[in-house]
């Protein structure tokens, strides 16, 4: 199948699943073993206020391809009116950009831009942690 034309929520969909599992594997790798604590330190990287704040940075970086540009904006204008109730639709569609383009980039096998993109982000993140 084309990468390009599965369903810009679809590769959101994957591409959550790729970060979050980042997310939890950098904190256990800092040496967090209680549940509680790393749900609590998770939250700081994984919720849709922050992933559209990553996002943002990323785009001020000019960090993107063309071709990841493009399907972040596939996803920032997918038509959909549902979003969870503590954030607006604009947070949320970023949010879902941010999925999405890690998700084209894991069904491409491009874990060395999965990896680029997540260590940006751990970077600018980190001080939430602190």
């Amino acid at each position: 199948m084309n990468v390009l034309e599965i369903n810009v929520l679809v590769l959101a969909y994957l591409g959550d699943t790729v970060y979050e599992g980042y997310i939890r594997r950098y904190l256990i790798d800092l040496g967090m073993n209680h549940v509680k604590e790393l749900q609590e330190k998770a939250v700081l990287f994984v919720s849709a206020k922050k992933q559209a704040y990553f996002l943002e940075q990323l785009l001020e970086a000019s960090f993107f391809t063309e071709e990841e540009e493009s399907v972040i904006r596939r996803a920032r204008n997918y038509k959909s009116l549902r979003h969870p109730k503590n954030c607006d639709i604009l947070t949320y569609k970023h949010a879902t950009a941010l999925e999405a383009v890690i998700g084209y980039l894991s069904y491409l096998d491009r874990k060395d831009r999965i990896d680029a993109i997540m260590k940006f982000i751990l970077e600018v993140g980190n001080a939430s942690l602190r």
